[in-house]
């Protein structure tokens, strides 16, 4: 399908990578502290949003890609965008609604995966997987999600978050925008503030939307081989009996195509 002439974007919105988070508490809808960083959240992609309209967006999707995928406030998101609520149960998940008409995506609120040292609520999609490797590299969830969009050939142009998946971002997507809100320091973090945040998003897109020419898609070559390592051998063991799937070692499995979007069922089944 052939591009529009007009500017679309989708904006997928992640809750560990925005400002001042550092405690799982503080995403959780059951703990007091929730409430609080979901405003930020929404103050942030609201930032998004803006920064795209002032780029000359004509179409903004905006994907609440979260827990409970309920966390950004309809009533307080900018008029001129859509959002994508709750889980659809697809392979796209955090990507859910991205097709071939958009011309770029941007991530906000993302965070680094398992294992990073220095980066704030580090995990690679949920408890069950340890990590995630493509072609034997590991990949956090914006690495995974960039693939999604790539394979409807939509380039990732920003990123926000902790320092640590900015850091990831300059070798994966070197040419995109990034906001680095914190650092993390141990178990702890070096914030900004929130309304500064908002600043740096706002100007970061526009003018990563106004360079878009310059991302290419993410690419880690063809066939993909996808690894899931699990954290405990019970998920590898079942994962296993998923048709094409192999089990490469005690807790891991792989599987392998051509097309992503085989990778991606793969992995809504197994993970």
């Amino acid at each position: 399908m052939a591009k529009s002439q007009s500017l679309k974007v989708f904006i997928s919105v992640d809750m560990e990578g925005i400002t001042g988070v550092i405690h799982w508490d503080e995403v959780d809808i059951s703990n007091k502290e929730y409430e609080y960083f979901r405003e930020i959240m929404t103050n942030e992609a609201n930032a998004a949003i803006e920064g795209a309209l002032n780029a000359g967006a004509t179409e903004i999707v905006v994907r609440d890609a979260h827990d409970s995928a309920r966390n950004l406030l309809p009533g307080k998101l900018h008029p001129e965008a859509s959002l994508i609520r709750n889980w659809a149960g697809s392979p796209f998940s955090m990507m859910e609604g991205i097709d071939d008409t958009f011309d770029a995506a941007c991530f906000v609120g993302y965070h680094a995966q398992a294992g990073t040292p220095n980066a704030t609520l580090k995990h690679t999609m949920s408890g069950r997987i340890y990590n995630l490797k493509v072609n034997g590299e590991a990949v956090p969830e914006a690495g995974w999600n960039a693939l999604i969009a790539a394979r409807y050939q939509t380039p990732v142009v920003f990123v926000s978050g902790d320092h640590a998946i900015c850091e990831y971002t300059k070798e994966a997507f070197p040419n995109a925008g990034r906001v680095a809100v914190k650092r993390g320091i141990g178990q702890a973090c070096k914030t900004i503030a929130p309304e500064k945040s908002v600043d740096l998003i706002r100007n970061g897109v526009k003018q990563a939307l106004e360079n878009r020419d310059q991302c290419e898609l993410f690419s880690m070559g063809e066939p993909y081989f996808v690894e899931i390592e699990f954290s405990k051998e019970e998920y590898a063991a079942k994962a296993a009996w998923y048709p094409g799937a192999e089990r490469v070692e005690n807790r891991i499995v792989g599987f392998q195509s051509h097309d992503f979007l085989d990778c991606m069922t793969f992995y809504l089944f197994c993970s």
